[in-house]
C-alpha cells in the first residue's frame, strides 16, 4: 500500500516537473519570439530612419543645386552683362576709364566669388572627386584670403570609401564650420586635421575669440551647431565641439 502511494507521489512529481519544464520552454519560446519581433521592428525602424535621412539629405542637396544653378546662370549672366556694358562705356568715354576701372575690377571679383560659391554648392562637383581632395581644394582656395592662414594636414592616410551621403554631409559640415569661423570667430588661423586610420576623423580648430557653450544655449550659434550635430548623426558619425572664451573653437567629426 505504502509502495503504491510512494509510486503515485513520484509519478505526480514527475508529471508536475514535466509540466513545469513544458511551461518554462513555452515561456522561453515566447520570450525569444518577442525578442525576435522587437529586433525586427527595431531593424525596420533603423531602415526607415536611414531611408528618411537619405531623403532629407537628397532634398537639401537638390535645393543647394538649384541655388547653385541660379547663381551660375542668372546672377553670373547679369554680372557678365554689366561688365560688358562697363567695357563699352570705357570705349565710348575714354575720360571715364580711370573712374570705371575700380568698378570693373569689383564686378570681376564679384563674378569670380559667385562662381566659386556656385561650385561649392553644387554636389555634382563634390561627387566627382575624392572627399579629401575636395577639402584640400577648398583649403587652397581659402588660403588666397590674406586675412586668414589655413593649415591642412592628413595623417595615417589610407583608402577610405565614403558613401554618397557621408561625402555630402561631412563636406557640408566642413563648409559651414569654415564659414562660421570666417564670419564670427575673428580668427587669423584655421587648422584642418584629417585622420583616416583606424577611423576617419576631421578636426577643424581656430584661434579665434571662442565662446562659452553653456551660455549660448537657445542662441543661433547653438542652433547651428545642433543642426551640424544632427546631420552628423544622420550618417552615424560623432560630433564634438570644444570652445571657451579666448581659447578658440574646435569641431571634431568622428566615424563611429
Amino acid at each position: 500500500m505504502l509502495n503504491d502511494i510512494a509510486f503515485g507521489i513520484i509519478i505526480g512529481l514527475l508529471f508536475i516537473s514535466l509540466l513545469l519544464l513544458f511551461c518554462i520552454l513555452i515561456i522561453k519560446l515566447y520570450i525569444n519570439k518577442i525578442k525576435n519581433y522587437t529586433r525586427l521592428i527595431y531593424q525596420k525602424d533603423i531602415d526607415y530612419q536611414k531611408t528618411l535621412n537619405a531623403a532629407i539629405i537628397e532634398t537639401q542637396e537638390q535645393v543647394l543645386n538649384n541655388i547653385s544653378a541660379d547663381l551660375h546662370d542668372d546672377t553670373g549672366q547679369q554680372l557678365t552683362y554689366i561688365n560688358f556694358q562697363l567695357e563699352n562705356l570705357k570705349l565710348d568715354a575714354p575720360g571715364l576709364q580711370e573712374t570705371l576701372a575700380p568698378l570693373s575690377q569689383s564686378v570681376g571679383s564679384l563674378s569670380q566669388s559667385i562662381r566659386s560659391i556656385s561650385h561649392s554648392l553644387n554636389n555634382q562637383l563634390l561627387l566627382q572627386q575624392d572627399l579629401l581632395k575636395a577639402i584640400a581644394i577648398e583649403a587652397e582656395r581659402l588660403n588666397k584670403n590674406p586675412k586668414i592662414d589655413i593649415n591642412l594636414s592628413v595623417s595615417e592616410q589610407k583608402t577610405k570609401v565614403f558613401t554618397v551621403n557621408e561625402k555630402i554631409v561631412i563636406y557640408r559640415i566642413f563648409q559651414e564650420t569654415i564659414n562660421n569661423t570666417l564670419k564670427h570667430a575673428k580668427a587669423t588661423q584655421i587648422t584642418i586635421a584629417v585622420k583616416t586610420s583606424p577611423l576617419f576623423t576631421l578636426e577643424i580648430a581656430d584661434n579665434g575669440k571662442g565662446f562659452d557653450i553653456a551660455k549660448t544655449k537657445d542662441s543661433k550659434t547653438t542652433l547651428g551647431l545642433q543642426n551640424m550635430e544632427h546631420r552628423a548623426d544622420m550618417i552615424g558619425y560623432g560630433f564634438e565641439i570644444r570652445s571657451g572664451i579666448g581659447t578658440g573653437t574646435t569641431i571634431i567629426i568622428t566615424e563611429k
